[in-house]
């Protein structure tokens, strides 16, 4: 089987009065960071924040397009051949890194041993080295424009991994991001974007990359069309809500992310313009069914049944995000008819099934923390209330954030409300809370027949089938109920309204199609 993935602006001058022509001023955007990055090094010490800066710097073989799937990045096109076990990258010519030297397939072959040495500590070596049974076993660059990786068994998700956000999207470095003594400088990439200065604890200085070789095609997610712009972008840290408020308010930061609670206040600044960009992060309600109450079917049920999901999320949103009680996030390729059935909220089918249940009027621990902007504490009290109305008795334990995670990851809990990370392929979504609770006892359901339909969408590469796998754990899911999923995540921006072309996704900054006028 073989089958094929297919795959410079220049400063204005302007004349004076006298005829002479005079560069234009550089423009510069100042943008608003929550925390300062964590390191420099792509998919390694990091954090969502940090790759949201990184990914404008750096490159893959590989991106995201925004439903989801991977598509060529550095790479012109992708050969998968040998019955899916050898991967070939052709790359792009004419890309260049920062400091002005040619990409090759030696420089990807330089990056990939790199990453796969322990000591570097990539955060995603586990994904490639055997021990979640996938593994290279080779990578070879034959000529300077092709790249080739061969794998041990056929994997729907070798691309997916390669493109991940939190690998740094196993972005392409020059050798001499490095000190001469091995150590880590600053990334010299070959994204729209060079990395200039951190000021750890201030902030950022990008500047605009004049020799950028943008992909083709059209915008879409981390792929296609390219086109920076702006020639400064000072990110400054700002971690105080109310400071960056202020600061979008008075036109002294031209872009922030900020809490959805102040959203309605800056909208109605004619200056202003707000955003919510949706994400691939989930928030639900976990169940322990190890729990004599919470492991009778009926009673999971009867919860999932007497949730106005539509209340629920316009209530803990803030208005901003729609219901989604699929583990396919609704911006997905995978996301159907299936998908958009959604839990029927129907009160007297939730009485019958409560009444059918074991449950006689125990009080459910219901856990739940108030890390800020998750809306966990605000989950928890709507669904109290909810669940009063049939009947059932909760009371709610609020739990620092680092507490909570240790009782999720032991499993130590009857009720939870949590939120799940943003994972674009549906199988990466689905194992986050699917497989055997004995050995990782953070999984919620472990029903067999569910586990083989998983198993099966990590191998199967043939779109219709993972669909026809996905569908079936859809609803599989919903008659188990070992969770209940209410939403997904959002960001929300604002910006000054000299600002156009400010797409963030996945909650993060693509600063490649921003402009700023005056």
């Amino acid at each position: 089987m073989k089958y094929s993935i297919a795959a410079a602006f220049a400063l204005t001058l302007t004349a004076s009065g006298s005829g002479t022509a005079l560069a234009a001023p550089e423009s510069t955007l100042k943008v608003a960071l929550t925390a300062d990055i964590r390191s420099s090094n792509p998919g390694i010490n990091r954090d969502d924040n940090t790759d949201s800066v990184v990914l404008n710097v750096v490159e893959g073989l590989v991106g995201y397009g925004a439903g989801g799937d991977v598509r060529p990045l550095l790479a012109e096109s992708v050969d998968v051949s040998d019955g899916g076990l050898t991967y070939t990258f052709r790359l792009r010519h004419g890309v260049k890194f920062h400091n002005g030297a040619d990409l090759t397939s030696a420089d990807v072959l330089w990056n990939w041993q790199r990453y796969m040495t322990p000591s570097t500590d990539w955060r995603c070596i586990g994904e490639f080295d055997g021990r979640s049974g996938l593994q290279v076993v080779s990578a070879e660059a034959p000529d300077p424009s092709s790249f080739i990786m061969r794998i041990n068994r056929p994997s729907a998700l070798f691309l997916d991994a390669l493109a991940r956000t939190d690998c740094g999207m196993t972005g392409i470095v020059h050798r001499s991001s490095l000190m001469a003594d091995g150590s880590w400088d600053k990334p010299i990439g070959t994204g729209p974007y060079e990395f200039s200065d951190w000021k750890r604890g201030r902030g950022v200085t990008l500047t605009r990359f004049k020799d950028y070789k943008s992909p083709a095609g059209a915008a879409d997610g981390y792929v296609g069309q390219k086109d920076p712009q702006i020639d400064i972008v000072q990110l400054d840290v700002i971690p105080d809500p109310a400071t960056v408020k202020l600061a979008i308010a008075s036109r002294s930061i031209d872009v922030a992310q900020i809490m959805s609670s102040d959203m309605q206040e800056l909208r109605s600044n004619s200056g202003i313009v707000t955003l919510a960009s949706p994400d691939s992060s989930k928030h639900a309600i976990l169940f322990r069914t190890e729990d004599p109450v919470i492991g009778d079917q009926k009673f999971r049920q009867a919860i999932a049944a007497a949730l106005d999901y539509k209340q629920l999320v316009e209530a803990t949103s803030d208005g901003l995000s729609t219901p989604n009680d699929s583990a396919v996030f609704s911006g997905s390729v995978y996301f159907g008819a299936v998908q958009k059935k959604g839990v029927e909220f129907n009160l007297e089918r939730a009485r019958k099934l409560l009444g059918e249940s074991t449950y006689r009027g125990q009080t459910i621990k219901l856990i739940a923390n108030k890390r800020s902007p998750m809306p966990s504490f605000q989950v928890a009290l709507v669904t109290q209330d909810m669940l009063k109305a049939i009947g059932v008795n909760v009371d709610i334990e609020v739990l620092e954030w680092a507490t909570q995670l240790d009782r999720y990851n032991s499993g130590k809990y009857q009720m939870m409300s949590f939120s799940y990370s943003a994972r674009l392929d549906p199988a990466l979504s689905y194992e986050q809370f699917s497989g055997d609770k004995a050995k990782q006892p953070r999984k919620v359901w472990d029903n067999p027949k569910a586990l083989e339909l998983l198993q099966q969408s990590y191998y199967t590469t043939d779109p219709a089938i993972r669909r026809q796998l996905f569908d079936g754990l859809h609803e599989m899911m919903s008659t188990d109920v070992p969770l209940v999923l209410l939403y997904n995540g959002l960001t929300v921006w604002a910006h000054g309204k000299n600002v156009t072309g400010f797409a963030p996704w996945e909650g993060k900054m693509r600063l490649w199609s921003v402009k700023i006028g005056q």
